[in-house]
């Protein structure tokens, strides 16, 4: 498998007629930051690398979502992105300019889907020349009712590269509030579309990005009493789809390590649990531990040092932790009955982990050496499979009343809020900025599985498309 392909996130200091005449790029300093010239946007770094991002000034419309409250509607014109010529390229069969088109729609979708925004794309709206990019057309725009404006275009540089430029207007004021630009691969093109949205989203929002990062989930074939599990990633919107295990021995549960660079996964191999680093960009695996007694959802520590995982022994299920080298493994609970799904702390200090100690599935919390264990959830029915949120502030987990439903509650048990009202929904699992949660939700009779999303609100529900049935996702940090 290939690597993971870094992007190169880099000022846009002349308008993007004036680099087209840019001699060859040159490496970009960190610091200072280079003043405005005409010039190429510069050179991606080495696999691997993280992204550059240089700070804009900060202007015009800022406000938060931190509330979780439903926004007002904010209208966003996304027309088509511009090139300096309709030049090939292999993103695109017919050239930079639909590939213009394609960069907007994928933008758009992004941001009509998170229940924040009420965008406009790029078939319903005029196509702006390429020197308009960095100098709007103010009338064309103010007479359709947009109160922001997203422009961008694509270039195809010598090297074949392409250079996507990615720019924020306030209508209002009629000024820019924020741009930036990425230097990519042909098959990469999507991530700078998504690298422009998470700009734009973040700038309006004032919430951390999501919207460039990948999604892993087991992928279902099969009829109920043999169903094949395999382990397959895909992008946040559901593109560049790819399996990653053939299906000869059950996959389940997989979780992204901090860094991004490997997938934990439970595989079932003769019979016998075994628990899996893979790593994406090699494509090599690790065994970390196995054991002929049943074993349940790993997870990674916050430093990623640690795994925590479930182990039934004697009729007795307890968490455990195990170094990632593998080794000895620490049991952490002992109390009678099934403790499993243990999820740490963003700061790492702390577990939370669901347990039948009190005669049916509750949610607890316990300190990372597996002290001071207490019981959080006292709101009637049962809680299963909790996953603390990125931003430490909500626990999300699967509410048993009745229906499966995926519900959120504080670290301290309290504000419990049901957000999906489905047949059967399981198994959250946080976007990267602690604002988004996935679930897979099984309908009723059919026994079909599909990946969902919905936002803290409750109110903005989405299915994510896979190609076959869907479970177990787990959503991976911000791609470097």
């Amino acid at each position: 498998m290939k690597p993971i392909l870094a992007l190169v996130s880099l000022a846009l200091f002349a308008a993007p007629a004036a680099a087209q005449d840019a001699p060859p790029p040159q490496p970009v300093p960190a610091q200072p930051a280079p003043t405005a010239s005409a010039q190429d946007l510069g050179t991606p770094l080495p696999t691997g690398g993280e992204v550059e991002t240089i700070e804009q000034q900060d202007s015009g419309l800022t406000f938060t979502v931190t509330d979780e409250s439903e926004w007002q509607d904010l209208g966003i014109a996304i027309p088509g992105f511009a090139t300096d010529r309709d030049a090939p390229t292999p993103a695109n069969s017919s050239g930079t300019a639909a590939l213009g088109k394609e960069l907007a729609r994928v933008v758009f979708n992004d941001l009509r889907n998170n229940g924040l925004f009420k965008p406009v794309g790029p078939d319903s709206l005029p196509q702006p020349t390429f020197p308009q990019i960095t100098a709007p057309n103010w009338p064309t725009w103010s007479s359709r009712g947009a109160e922001m404006l997203v422009h961008g275009y694509v270039r195809a540089r010598d090297d074949g590269q392409l250079i996507v430029g990615c720019y924020l207007y306030d209508m209002a004021l009629q000024s820019e509030l924020v741009r930036e630009g990425w230097v990519v691969p042909p098959a990469d093109w999507r991530r700078a579309a998504h690298k422009c949205s998470d700009l734009v989203y973040s700038r309006l929002s004032g919430e951390d990005p999501f919207f460039d990062s990948r999604i892993a989930y087991i992928a279902e074939t099969g009829p109920k009493d043999n169903r094949v599990k395999r382990l397959a990633i895909m992008d946040s919107d559901g593109a560049n789809h790819r399996f990653i295990t053939t299906g000869r021995s059950t996959a389940l549960t997989p979780r992204y390590s901090p860094d991004y660079r490997k997938l934990l996964y439970l595989s079932y191999v003769d019979g016998n649990p075994r628990l899996y680093i893979y790593d994406i960009g090699s494509g090599r695996q690790t065994l970390v531990t196995e054991s002929a007694n049943p074993t349940f959802a790993p997870r990674w520590s916050p430093d990623g040092r640690w795994i925590l995982y479930s182990m039934a022994v004697a009729g007795n299920t307890d968490i455990y932790r195990v170094s990632v080298q593998g080794g000895e493994s620490v049991r952490l609970t002992n109390a009678p009955g099934i403790d499993i799904g243990g999820s740490y702390s963003p700061d790492g200090n702390r577990i939370v982990f669901e347990s039948d100690r009190s005669g049916g599935q509750q949610i607890y919390i316990m300190n990372a050496d597996g002290s001071n264990q207490q019981r959080i959830s006292f709101f009637g029915g049962r809680a299963a499979t909790p996953e603390w949120s990125p931003r430490g502030d909500q626990i999300a987990f699967t509410r048993i009343a009745g229906d499966f439903n995926v519900a959120v509650m504080s670290p301290n048990g309290r504000n419990m809020r049901t957000l999906t009202g489905g047949w059967q929904d399981e198994a959250p699992t946080w976007s990267p900025n602690g604002r988004i949660i996935q679930f897979f939700r099984t309908e009723r009779n059919s026994g079909k599985s599909q990946l969902w999303q919905v936002d803290l609100t409750g109110r903005n529900e989405r299915r994510l498309p896979t190609p076959v049935d869907a479970s177990d996702p787990a959503w991976g940090p911000i791609l470097p």
